[in-house]
């Protein structure tokens, strides 16, 4: 099976489980292992294990291994990260606490900010001073560098993060200071501002230094002990890591950068969404990622997931915007919420039922698990609805006992409230499904998008049990749950391609524009670009992107504009403009006619082009015939126990069709399909869900 068949292994390793697919060829297996969170790679080299020996293989057959992790977002919202100080210019010691000086809530007096991963005590400064064009006002004093020493040495700190003021437009200071720290203290982790975030905005720059100080030892470590697990295993193939933009990149620069891997698994996710759009022609798309410690939600327009260059970790404030650590790095725009199947739901002073965000994680895991959880958890709530086959739960490694379930959700929801076991677990359930349909609205209002007239495309492990019900709360009339969406993000990981995007600050206005200037930087960008793209690319061709993010002067926000991929010409000034007030008209009704425009910063994304699926056929709906067999399910708006069909997915040819209520199970995750719904299989061996007419 394997002769010259090419072997590709993509591993997501979650908060719960880690997710494995293995494609040799054209066949393709999947398999979920718990997650063992003090050592990650553990899960991943069992997972190895065991899914290569179900394709009669070994590891040293394999051509391409690619993974992402939550490691690095665990590590910040957990507070894991490594003892980090912070050496600023001399009076900028408080830049993360000062922030924008904004409020994220303006009449909350009570205000809860997020905690700097540098506390004050760790922050120092030195005298020097560049200015905005990058010239040198004082120069940096040396001795005050190494006088830091011993009281970094003192306060055991690991890493070091250097954010210097204009650093973006001279990085000499910050490469001069760095250099004389490591001659000083061997061992130490250094990180440039100038080289993980080489933008304007002294705080965001700031701290998304400190954020890949604080991961980096983590990270590293985690990375390197892969390697040598890898090495004794006998791996002879190419590694890669997923960013948060959606490419993939090199473990080297993985190591270097770890601050692009904060959404490394949910970008995943959301790839894999696109794929499945561009195959079923669906151009508007909510992408709802749910697995065991969170629940993602990603627009995704004309086959492409929106894109930022800013993102927040460990918000204060669900779904308020300023209320997290800002991180400066391309990533894809998504919302995401701690509510997952092993979210833990509790009874709160008020009594309310509340759902996370803390999680039971793999370790213990819900109740039913066996493992000493004693929560209850949102898997706890599925159980005990009917939802989940406890005997085929993970395909069967994992068994479920449903009286832990009921024991725990009585005990902590039920008797507080004076609700049966069953009523408890549907009270989780509907909480669970709320939050997530509130991430929903407030991700597409925020966008200007109307969320109903977008097809939900549910994976992860938990998603499809819950996509019914979130797509009746948001009004959503068809939803898809794709084949292998219990390992969705992983199946992503394969379809990414070798990418690596630049940002950086230089300013420049259309009517004093040095063309020759601006072309030397881009080009300087593209050759540092490609050199991290081609070394993986194999071969392949490696195209560029090129863009300028523009603005009226005086404004205090871009919009992004592409560029030709070419050096630039007077010529291309026009052009520019004309392109700037077009995009800014479709955002704002109307342009400034005549006012002045800026550029701040320029990117380069260096790709290789991604596999591009190709469109599924139409199929002869026909009815499903005679079900497996039939679970009790608890309905809640019934307030009774009723008998439901039991389908097996890979017993249901394509056009298969089903009226719900029903419940469809495979290896990774189940289907429920609620009574507002019909199913049927597509072409692709998609579960299509569509609304019963009225």
């Amino acid at each position: 099976m394997l002769e010259g068949a090419e072997v590709r292994l993509a591993v997501d390793i979650g908060g719960t489980f880690t997710d494995f697919v293995l494609d040799v060829g054209q066949e393709r297996r999947t398999r979920k292992v718990l997650t063992t969170p003090t050592r990650p790679e553990q899960a991943v080299l069992d997972g190895m294990r065991l899914i290569l020996a179900d394709a009669r293989a070994h590891i040293c057959d394999i051509d391409v291994f690619i993974h992402g992790t939550t490691l690095a977002t665990n590590a910040i919202i957990e507070r894991r990260g490594a003892k980090t100080a912070l050496v600023a210019t001399q009076g900028f010691r408080d830049v993360l606490d000062i922030g924008t000086e904004s409020r994220y809530d303006q009449y909350d007096l009570a205000i809860d900010k997020p905690k700097p991963l540098a506390p004050r005590a760790l922050r120092f400064t030195v005298p020097e001073r560049i200015d905005a064009q990058g010239a040198v006002r004082l120069p940096l004093d040396e001795a005050a560098v190494r006088a830091l020493v011993p009281e970094l040495r003192a306060q055991n700190v690991e890493s070091v993060a250097f954010a210097f003021l204009h650093s973006y437009a001279n990085p000499e200071h910050e490469r001069r200071a760095a250099a004389i720290l490591k001659q000083e203290m061997q061992g130490v982790w250094v990180t440039l501002s100038s080289a993980v975030c080489p933008e304007i905005r002294e705080y965001e720059r700031t701290s998304t230094a400190v954020a890949n100080a604080y991961v980096q030892p983590l990270i590293d470590g985690y990375l390197a002990r892969m390697a040598e697990g890898l090495q004794a295993e006998q791996f002879r193939g190419a590694i890669y890591l997923v960013t948060s933009g959606g490419g993939v990149t090199s473990i080297e620069t993985a190591r270097r950068f770890p601050v692009r891997l904060v959404e490394s698994g949910p970008a995943g996710g959301a790839i894999f969404a696109a794929q499945i759009a561009a195959r079923l022609g669906e151009s508007r798309v909510l992408s709802f990622d749910m697995g065991g410690t969170t629940a993602k939600i990603c627009l995704i327009e004309k086959y492409q997931p929106e894109t930022s260059r800013v993102f927040e970790v460990d918000r204060a404030a669900r779904f308020l915007k300023g209320s997290g650590l800002p991180v400066r790095i391309p990533v894809i725009e998504m919302v995401e919420i701690g509510a997952g199947g092993g979210s833990i739901a509790r009874v709160d002073a008020l009594k309310r039922v509340t759902v996370g965000p803390e999680s039971a994680s793999s370790e213990p895991g819900p109740a039913c698990y066996g493992r000493g959880g004693q929560r209850p958890a949102v898997t706890d709530a599925d159980v005990a609805l009917g939802k989940i086959d406890p005997d085929a739960f993970a395909g069967g490694t994992i068994k479920l006992s449903p009286e832990l379930s009921k024991r725990a959700l009585l005990r902590d929801i039920g008797e507080p409230l004076g609700l049966s076991a069953e009523t408890s677990a549907y009270a989780v359930h509907e909480v669970v499904c709320e939050n997530m349909a509130s991430a929903a609205r407030v991700h597409a209002v925020e966008r200007g998008a109307v969320v109903g007239q977008h097809t939900l495309i549910a994976f992860g492990g938990a998603a499809p049990l819950h996509a019914a019900r979130v797509a009746e709360k948001i009004g959503v009339s068809r939803v898809i749950v794709p084949s292998n969406a219990g390992v969705g993000s992983a199946v992503g990981f394969l379809a990414a391609p070798i990418a690596y995007e630049l940002v950086r600050s230089r300013h420049a206005r259309l009517d004093a524009f040095d063309v020759a200037a601006v072309s030397d930087l881009l080009d300087e960008m593209a050759t540092e670009a490609r050199a991290l793209v081609e070394p993986g690319a194999a071969g392949a061709p490696v195209r560029e992107r090129r863009a300028a993010f523009m603005r009226y002067v005086g404004q205090g926000h871009e919009i992004t504009v592409d560029l030709p991929n070419r050096r630039l010409t007077a010529a291309d000034l026009a052009g520019l403009r004309q392109v700037f007030e077009t995009d800014y008209a479709a955002l704002f009704e109307r342009p400034i006619p005549g006012a002045a425009i800026e550029v701040l910063s320029w990117s380069v994304l260096a790709t290789t082009e991604p596999r591009n699926p190709s469109r599924v056929a139409e199929v002869t709906r026909e009815p499903a015939g005679k079900a497996a067999g039939s679970r009790k399910f608890f309905d809640g708006r019934a307030g009774k126990i009723v008998e439901i069909p039991l389908y097996h997915r890979d017993q249901m040819a394509p056009g298969a069709t089903i009226a719900g209520p029903a419940v469809i199970a495979e290896d990774e995750t189940s289907t429920f399909v609620s009574t507002s719904f019909d199913a049927h299989i597509d072409g692709a061996g998609s579960i299509v869900m569509e609304r019963k007419a009225a």
